[in-house]
């Protein structure tokens, strides 16, 4: 009789639990965009020794076919011009190899350690884009790249790809120490944040380095805007830099023309004299992108050949291995341009499929970015996720000449050891992110939700 009272006992607790725990789970998702995340790093009890097992899965899929397309893309490359085909493989699977192991030594960290060394990364890769001016390896116009032991090292990185994580980590924990309602005015939501990235901007102007100040820009304003800007400062922001570039061309226009009136014939003059090659390296990029036939062999000459490639894979592609345009038509195949590649072997149906695995994993990071442990791991998540969504547009967007040549990568695809690791470290810290989720958060089964009452009531 007493051990049925205690087994009734036992299952009424458990019920209770049960309950309890959902409504936490209810009341902790329901609405998120309402939901306070606290400025300080909390301590919880973690979810254990795994991380989260779709962003995991999804980014090493995504880099095992990255570094497989590297083999079919540079192999041609590798053998006319250092006779062995697996030249550029070989170290890129080192690099993605040692990168995995990094990605989950950096998962391993607390997120407190991370925040704890988000500024000094900042001061660091400013001073890194300070020194690439003076001891930058110059390459195709621009000094962009640092070599570990001089310029005849193999081992070189861009400090703008540490400048990149600098600004999230940074940014996150300053909107932290700001705090919500400081961040909503103009001293403190605007000024240190606008300063930052200014200096930034002007050092990568002098490289010069388009893409990384378009993606450093970009990154400054979904943080600001994540942690809790004004939207009439954006505003204010846009309508300046649209006056800005208006009156850039009207005094472009008016160098043509003196007297600027509204005709035909001014129309005509100010088309066949204004030369936007005049603007400099930007502006002879945008006349490829606006007119590629106009220089077939000259500045339209990879804007064609990245077309020709996209086109001749037609639905299903040419087959893995059979691209013609990597044999030295395409430049770059290996690198910024290696989507083009992809498109050729694997068709249309394969390029979908890949940029379909990168819709996920932004989609699963900011999933984790919503669930997260407390502001700053949210923040940083929503950072290098859209970093991430950011370099896939990019990149997909310059190969298909939807907009001009920027330099930019494509994550785990593009051949680029140090860029692969840091790509995989970034990654690291939000699997570490996902270690610090509440448990409250995740459905647990009711069998173990009733074991752990008996302990108690025993």
């Amino acid at each position: 009789m007493e051990s049925r009272n205690t087994n009734r006992n036992i299952n009424r607790d458990a019920d209770m639990f049960e309950d309890g725990h959902m409504r936490q789970d209810a009341e902790a998702q329901f609405n998120w965009s309402e939901r306070d995340l606290s400025d300080e790093l909390v301590e919880k009890k973690q979810r254990g020794p795994g991380v989260d097992k779709p962003m995991l899965v999804i980014t090493l899929v995504l880099l095992m076919i990255g570094v497989i397309m590297v083999l079919s893309a540079s192999s041609a490359r590798g053998h006319y011009l250092h006779g062995d085909p697996l030249r550029l493989f070989s170290r890129q699977l080192v690099f993605a190899i040692t990168g995995v192991a990094l990605m989950f030594a950096v998962s391993r960290i607390k997120i407190k350690t991370i925040s704890q060394w988000s500024i000094q990364l900042l001061i660091v890769s400013i001073a890194l884009l300070v020194v690439v001016l003076f001891v930058g390896i110059r390459a195709n116009g621009a000094t962009r790249w640092l070599g570990i032991g001089g310029e005849t090292s193999t081992l070189t990185f861009q400090p703008s790809e540490i400048a990149k994580l600098a600004i999230v980590l940074a940014f996150a924990q300053l909107i932290c120490k700001l705090g919500k309602r400081r961040m909503s005015t103009f001293k403190f939501g605007v000024l240190p944040f606008a300063l930052i990235a200014g200096i930034m901007i002007v050092l990568l102007r002098m490289q010069p380095h388009l893409s990384a100040i378009i993606i450093i820009t970009a990154l400054s304003a979904i943080m600001m805007f994540a942690g809790g800007t004004r939207i009439r400062w954006f505003a204010i922001a846009i309508a300046v830099l649209v006056a800005m570039i208006s009156g850039f061309i009207f005094f472009q226009v008016r160098a043509v023309v003196p007297d600027v009136q509204v005709n035909e014939m001014n129309a005509a003059i100010v088309r066949e004299n204004l030369d936007i090659r005049s603007m400099g390296h930007g502006g002879r990029r945008i006349t490829a992108w606006l007119d590629p036939d106009a220089d077939p062999l000259g500045g339209g000459f990879q804007i064609r050949q990245s077309l020709n490639a996209v086109g001749s894979g037609g639905l299903l592609g040419v087959g893995l291995g059979q691209s013609r345009q990597k044999h030295l038509y395409l430049p770059e195949e290996h690198n910024d341009y290696i989507f083009a590649i992809v498109s050729e072997e694997l068709g249309f149906v394969g390029a979908m499929l890949i940029l379909m695995l990168f819709a996920l994993l932004v989609i699963r990071g900011y999933w984790l970015a919503m669930n997260a442990n407390d502001k700053f791991s949210s923040l940083i998540t929503i950072g290098i996720s859209s970093l991430l969504a950011i370099q896939v547009f990019l990149n997909v967007a310059v190969v298909t000449n939807l907009l001009p040549a920027t330099g930019i990568s494509l994550p785990f695809f593009s051949s680029g050891g140090t860029a692969l690791w840091l790509q995989l470290i970034q990654i690291g810290i939000v699997l570490s992110v996902s270690r610090e989720i509440p448990i409250s958060t995740e459905t647990m089964d009711a069998e173990v939700r009733k074991k752990q009452v008996e302990r108690v009531v025993i």
